[in-house]
């Protein structure tokens, strides 16, 4: 009896002690199911992108200074208003301008009138004309005296006439001697005596000077006279030449190149005239004025900006190992510090094709523009931005908390039959900033997977990466 009623209280504290256990275990896998945070596999859309935060710029900028001195007399916008390219903004009195400017508005009308005659006039062709011609006339001239030097220094022609000036002076000279004769016995200061002698003294003189020019007429040329021949004729043949090229450039009109010259002066005078106003550069919005009229300007002090706001842009840098990811017409979303709860939408116009250094590694400047303006957006506002490289249907979705690095591979954790985290090896693909595609691993639809696995079943040697 008492040996039976051993066995049966044995019984009852082994059966005690094993629904102790189990309650403690069922409580321990409780307590650690509890301890997990977990999510479950699913499929879905996965929106990959590159992240980046630039600053909002107009599509041009242009702060307007002046470029002489002198006392604003007109402002005529006022800030929000909207100019059209080459209005009128400013406009400094004409009375307090430097004197090179007002003097300009002379130079102006000269120089206009030289262009008009230029364009329209016949002088400069038919003055080139006659140039030529008697340049022409000179050579002809030139070579005919050098080659009649192959013969002698002068021309038969030119021979006779000295032989005939010649016997004339003789003959004077005959007669100059017999009318002396007669009054060669007469005292010195008789005054017949001294007409006559007079007249044999210039006779003499014609009659040896024309002995000289047909002595040198009848001799060869030495050769200085020789070489300078030459030299007149490489002259006129040289200035032949200047105007046979001039005769060609105006022969049609004035010359192209002298028209742009003269346009050029013009529009130098023009641009001299244009320093007492400021006129915007292009359609846009006032967004500044820093003058008042009445203001005392000097060259370089700004008094207006104008931005063209019908296109908003952000510049974004997007590191080297991102860039080749992003391409021209790639959405973006883009969102404000200083305006919450909207988001808004842009796309990539233009990728720089070189890159810059900073920090280390290499940046590429990527030009985003928003295509659904907004007037609370304005330029110089912060903006952060996301670019949509990529959009994948219906693909295996792992949250990216819940992805590890062991022993270099990819795992994640789900909880076996007894709560315990078991790692599982994964591939994935593309990734967000929540999510990544699962490419690969024993992983499926409806799993559930740990999102902070204990500190045992991370990695050695360094924290998770939560991106990849």
């Amino acid at each position: 009896m008492k040996k039976r009623t051993f066995w049966i209280i044995g019984a009852i504290v082994v059966v005690v002690i094993g629904v102790v256990i189990f309650f403690n275990v069922q409580r321990a896998r409780q307590a650690m199911s509890e301890a997990f945070q977990t999510a479950t596999i699913e499929r879905g859309e996965l929106v990959a992108i590159v992240g980046a935060t630039g600053t909002v710029r107009a599509n041009q900028s242009a702060v307007l200074a002046w470029q002489t001195s002198g006392q604003i007399e007109k402002i005529l916008v006022d800030v929000d208003d909207l100019v059209s390219a080459d209005q009128n903004l400013a406009n400094i009195s004409k009375d307090s301008l430097p004197q090179s400017v007002i003097l300009a508005e002379a130079d102006l009308v000269q120089a206009r009138r030289a262009l008009n005659d230029l364009k329209n006039s016949d002088l400069t062709s038919a003055q080139a004309a006659l140039a030529y011609a008697q340049a022409k006339q000179a050579y002809e001239d030139a070579v005919e005296d050098r080659q009649s030097m192959q013969y002698g220094r002068a021309s038969q022609n030119t021979i006779d006439g000295l032989r005939a000036d010649y016997v004339l002076a003789k003959d004077a000279l005959d007669e100059a001697e017999r009318v002396f004769t007669a009054f060669e016995d007469r005292p010195e200061d008789d005054a017949n005596r001294a007409s006559a002698l007079t007249i044999l003294v210039n006779a003499r003189k014609r009659a040896d000077r024309a002995l000289a020019n047909l002595n040198y007429a009848l001799g060869k040329p030495d050769q200085n006279e020789i070489d300078e021949a030459d030299a007149r004729v490489t002259l006129a043949e040289a200035q032949l030449n200047d105007a046979q090229r001039e005769w060609e450039r105006l022969k049609d009109g004035a010359d192209p190149e002298d028209i742009a010259a003269a346009e050029a002066r013009v529009a130098a005078i023009e641009a001299t005239l244009n320093y007492q106003y400021l006129k915007a550069p292009f359609a846009g919005t006032i967004t500044e004025v820093m003058s008042k009229e009445g203001d005392q300007v000097s060259p370089g002090t700004m008094s207006l900006r104008v931005d063209d706001l019908s296109r908003l842009l952000v510049d974004v840098n997007i590191p080297e190992v991102d860039i080749n990811r992003v391409a021209v017409d790639d959405e973006v979303r883009m969102s404000f510090d200083a305006i919450r709860d909207n988001e808004y939408l842009g796309k990539v116009v233009e990728i720089s094709r070189v890159g810059t250094s900073s920090q280390g590694g290499v940046d590429f400047t990527v030009t985003i523009e928003l295509i659904d303006p907004d007037p609370l957006v304005r330029p110089g506002m912060t903006a952060a931005v996301n670019i949509v490289v990529e959009k994948l249907e219906n693909v295996l979705l792992v949250p990216n908390r819940a992805v590890r690095f062991r022993d270099g591979k990819r795992v994640v954790y789900i909880q076996n039959e007894s709560g315990t985290p078991e790692p599982i090896e994964i591939e994935i693909g593309s990734s967000s900033e929540v999510y990544s595609e699962i490419t690969a691993g024993d992983l499926k639809e409806g799993d559930v997977v740990v999102l902070n696995p204990p500190v045992e079943f991370q990695p050695q040697g360094g924290p998770p990466n939560r991106n990849n």
